[in-house]
C-alpha cells in the first residue's frame, strides 16, 4: 500500500478475506463506484492441498493457513479440549474446509424470521442461495446456473458410499437425490463447492474474477488489531503488517467477515463487547454490549469406524504404494478418483422421534476410517459414518484473553450440555447402528471396531460421545441478529448502538442452521451486498 495519506482511505474496508469476506468484496467493487479495501491475516491461497479436495486432511494441522484454534477443557467431553482448525488465507475456511454444499432446512430460516428477523425467511433467503450458485444440474425453483460458486455431483464412482444409501432405504428412510431441494428429509450424495475436480473456495470463485478492478485492494498478511471509533461511528480499521502499524479509513463502512471466532474478537478488541471483559484487559468502552460473543454454537460430531470385508476403501488404496501412485496419476491427468473425496460422499438426514418436524440428524458417510481427522488412515479397509446432531440447545461463549489481538480467544462451547442433545445422540447412533446392519452393507460391514459391540446401553454409548465426540467445525451465531437486547446486529447486519460497521458472516445467524455453514455463509454475504450497495445510494 502507498504511504501517502489519501491511499489509506476507501469506501469500504472489509476485514476477513473468508467465505463472507470474499463475497462482499466482489459485489461491492463490481459496478466501479466504490473503493474497496480486503484486509485478510493469512497468507494467498497458494499451497497446492487447496485446491484439491481431498487436500482438507493435509490442511487440518497446517499452521501456515490455519489459526489451530483449541476450545478449553468440555466438561460435557469429560474435560477435553476440542481441536478448532479455522482458515488463515485466502478463502478462509472455505479453502480448508471439507467442500459439502448443504443449505439447511427451509424451516431453519422460517425459524429466523419468526424469531423477529424480517427479510430472512427462506422465501427471501433463497433467491440469493440462486445468485451465488453455478449449479452443475442446472437451474430450477431451488437452483441457479451462472452464478460464481461451482456446485457439482461427485465425481468417482464409490460401490460403499451407493451402498449406504441402499441400506439407509432399507430401514425406513428414503432416498433423496437434492439435501438442497423441495425437503433435506431421506438419504443421498452430497453436492460440493467444486468444479472438474478443483476446489471452489470463494477466492477462487469470488475473489479472484475481481482482481483486476483497479477499485479493489486486496492486502495479505494483514491482522487487524482494533477498529478505530470517532465517537460511536467506527472510522477506520487499525492493522498490522510485516512488523508494521498501518491505518485504513473508511469513509461509508466497516464490514466485519473474520468468522464467528474473529469477528467478536475484533469488536471486544476494539471496545465493543461485554463491559466488565473489556475493563478487565483494559480496553476503553465504546459500548457496552453483552451479547457479543455470547450464544456461540457448533455442531458435534461422533464417528462410527466399521472394518470393510473388501479392499474398496481409501485406506487401502493410501496404504498401498502403487494404488496411491495410480490415484494421483488418474487424478492429475482427469481430475477425477479418490483425490475428489469431500468431507462426506453419501449421507441422511433423518429424524430421531416422529414427534419431531422435521430431521434433528446428520450423518456424513467417509470411504476410509481413522483414529482422529487429520491423522494416518487405518492400516486396515475400513470406512467411518458420522452423527451430528443439527439443533443443539447448547450454548457456549467467545472472550478475549488480553489485549494483544494475536492472542488466541478463549472458546468454550459446552457441547451436551442438555438432556436434549444427549438424547440425540444416543438415539441416532441407534439409528445408525441399523442403517449400517441393513442387507445393502452385509457384503462389507464385518464389525464395528469404535465403540465396538460391548457399546450398547444408553449410558456407555453416552460415555463414547463423551469421549470421543468433535466437532464438524461450524461455529456460529457470536455476533447474532435480533431485537432482544443481548442481539449484536440488526436485520441489515449493522451493529446495534454503533454507525458505518456491519458484520456479516456466520456470527450472526440468530440460532444454528441444520445443515454445514459454508453455503449459508456465502448466501448471507450476497443479501448483505445488495443491503449496502441499497445504504450507499
Amino acid at each position: 500500500m502507498n504511504s501517502n495519506h489519501d491511499a489509506a482511505e476507501f469506501d469500504y474496508v472489509i476485514v476477513g478475506a473468508g467465505s463472507a469476506g470474499c463475497v462482499l468484496a466482489n459485489r461491492l467493487s463490481a459496478d466501479g463506484k466504490h473503493s474497496v479495501l480486503l484486509l485478510e491475516a493469512g497468507p494467498k491461497d497458494s499451497n497446492i492441498w487447496i485446491h484439491i479436495p481431498l487436500g482438507y486432511g493435509k490442511l487440518f494441522k497446517e499452521k501456515s493457513v490455519n489459526w489451530m484454534y483449541q476450545t478449553e477443557p468440555e466438561p460435557g467431553l469429560n474435560g477435553r479440549q476440542v481441536f478448532q482448525p479455522r482458515g488463515k488465507v485466502l478463502g478462509g475456511s472455505s479453502s480448508i474446509n471439507g467442500l459439502l454444499y448443504v443449505r439447511g432446512q427451509h424451516e431453519d430460516y422460517d425459524r429466523w424470521r419468526q424469531r423477529g428477523n424480517a427479510g430472512w425467511g427462506y422465501d427471501d433467503v433463497l433467491p440469493y442461495f440462486r445468485k451465488a450458485e453455478d449449479q452443475q444440474r442446472g437451474s430450477d425453483k431451488y437452483h441457479g446456473a451462472g452464478g460464481p460458486l461451482p456446485v457439482s455431483d461427485w465425481r468417482h464412482h464409490d460401490p460403499l458410499s451407493e451402498a449406504f444409501v441402499h441400506a439407509a432405504a432399507e430401514v425406513g428412510i428414503p432416498t433423496n437425490p437434492d439435501f438442497n431441494g423441495a425437503t433435506q428429509e431421506g438419504a443421498g450424495f452430497f453436492q460440493t463447492t467444486t468444479r472438474r475436480g478443483r476446489r471452489a473456495s470463494t477466492a477462487r470463485s469470488y475473489l479472484r474474477p475481481a482482481l483486476t478492478r483497479g477499485n479493489l485492494h486486496v492486502e495479505t498478511s494483514a491482522l487487524a488489531q482494533r477498529i478505530l471509533f470517532e465517537g460511536r461511528r467506527a472510522s477506520a480499521v487499525e492493522y498490522k503488517q510485516d512488523g508494521q502499524l498501518r491505518k485504513a479509513k473508511a469513509r461509508r463502512e466497516i464490514l466485519v467477515s473474520s468468522g464467528a471466532y474473529n469477528s467478536p474478537q475484533l469488536l471486544q478488541l476494539s471496545g465493543v463487547g461485554p463491559a466488565d471483559l473489556l475493563k478487565q484487559h483494559g480496553i476503553e468502552i465504546v459500548l457496552d454490549a453483552p451479547g457479543v460473543g455470547s450464544d456461540l454454537q457448533d455442531h458435534m460430531q461422533v464417528r462410527l469406524v466399521t472394518r470393510c470385508a473388501q479392499s474398496v476403501t481409501l485406506n487401502d488404496i493410501v496404504n498401498n504404494p502403487v494404488r496411491r501412485v495410480m490415484a494421483g496419476l488418474r487424478y492429475a491427468a482427469l481430475r477425477k478418483g479418490p483425490l475428489t473425496i469431500a468431507a462426506g460422499t453419501s449421507g441422511a438426514f433423518f429424524k430421531t422421534s416422529p414427534r419431531l418436524a422435521s430431521p434433528d440428524i446428520q450423518i456424513h458417510f467417509l470411504p476410509f476410517s481413522t483414529d482422529k481427522m487429520g491423522e494416518n488412515l487405518h492400516p486396515f479397509s475400513g470406512f467411518t459414518a458420522s452423527v451430528c446432531q443439527l439443533r443443539p440447545e447448547s450454548r457456549g461463549s467467545l472472550k478475549i484473553r488480553s489485549a494483544d489481538p494475536s492472542v488466541p480467544p478463549e472458546i468454550r462451547i459446552n457441547y451436551l450440555a442438555t438432556e436434549t442433545d444427549r438424547r440425540a445422540f444416543i438415539d441416532g447412533i441407534r439409528i445408525l447402528r441399523k442403517i449400517l446392519a441393513a442387507p445393502a452393507l452385509k457384503h462389507y460391514a464385518v464389525a464395528e471396531v469404535d465403540p465396538g459391540a460391548k457399546v450398547v446401553s444408553d449410558d456407555d454409548v453416552l460415555e463414547f460421545c463423551r469421549r470421543t465426540g468433535s466437532t464438524v467445525y461450524h461455529p456460529t451465531s457470536t455476533c447474532r441478529m435480533g431485537n432482544d437486547p443481548l442481539a449484536v446486529v440488526d436485520q441489515r447486519l449493522k451493529v446495534r448502538g454503533i454507525e458505518a460497521l456491519r458484520v456479516v458472516d456466520a456470527s450472526i445467524m440468530p440460532d444454528l442452521m441444520s445443515g454445514n455453514t459454508n453455503a449459508p455463509t456465502i448466501m448471507i454475504a450476497e443479501k448483505a451486498s445488495d443491503m449496502i450497495l441499497e445504504d450507499a445510494r
